[in-house]
């Protein structure tokens, strides 16, 4: 059965180059990034999943998917990639009306993967010490319609979490280990407590201090992925692999 797009609702455009973008149905004319001078209301009606010219250039219309919504990301740090952001779903056990603390909000991204997870009951609480990054992602996480299920302040984690009885505390920060006391007060018992770090170094004295206190399951994995391009002649894999992005560190709270 066919669904039509409602005027208040966001889309993704995909085009030919599977480039994506996401549009408010509601905004004005404009001219938008990829697209040029456009009036968003006129996809009211139109059938999610068909070809629709704009300009010069043929879109699909769909509904903004997770994948979407962080594909279709402004960027103005390095993001926490979807292969990464889904084992921290995971190794966290991250599920409706989890509360959540994460410092090192960058561009939004792993936000908006956690927010997406804990709705429509939970909450996530956001630290970072940069005004300009918190700007920027509550831009990014208003676009997926998330502003609901995020909270975020300007203050430096390694000084106190504020939120207690938390589900999960998920560090994107230089130093992790030195909000390790503060994460296992904050966490519920059996909680989880994540770390990213680009370096082995960082992993080492996060582990360390791990050890001191009061966490199980500690474990550090890299997650490496490739893709496979599969044509008409061959199967191999992608020249643009990428390789190590990060160390995610992990463990859960005991008594």
């Amino acid at each position: 059965m066919n669904q039509s797009v409602l005027k208040e609702e966001k889309v993704v455009l995909i085009d030919s180059k599977l480039k994506k973008y996401i549009l408010n149905i509601k905004d004005k004319t404009d001219k938008f990034k990829g697209i040029g001078v456009f009036n968003p209301i006129s996809l009211e009606g139109k059938n999610y999943g068909e070809l629709t010219e704009i300009g010069n250039k043929n879109f699909w219309i769909l509904k903004p998917s997770l994948m979407d919504k962080l594909q279709a990301l402004k960027r103005n740090a390095q993001i926490i990639l979807p292969r990464d952001a889904a084992h921290i779903i995971i190794n966290c056990s991250i599920e409706s009306g989890n509360k959540i603390v994460e410092a090192g909000i960058g561009s939004g991204s792993l936000t908006i993967a956690l927010a997406t997870m804990v709705s429509p009951k939970g909450k996530i609480f956001s630290y970072d010490t940069r005004k300009e990054f918190i700007e920027h992602s509550l831009k990014n996480i208003e676009m997926a319609n998330l502003s609901n299920y995020v909270s975020t302040k300007i203050k430096d984690i390694t000084t106190g979490i504020d939120e207690k009885n938390l589900d999960a505390v998920i560090l994107d920060i230089p130093n992790p280990w030195d909000a390790i006391d503060y994460a296992w007060k904050s966490l519920k018992i059996g909680g989880y407590f994540c770390s990213y770090s680009p370096l082995i170094s960082q992993v080492e004295n996060t582990v360390k201090k791990l050890k001191k206190n009061n966490f199980i399951e500690i474990k550090t994995i890299e997650n490496i992925q490739r893709e496979l391009i599969i044509t008409d002649y061959g199967t191999r894999p992608s020249f643009d692999m990428l390789g190590h992005t990060g160390y995610l560190t992990f463990a859960r709270k005991i008594l």
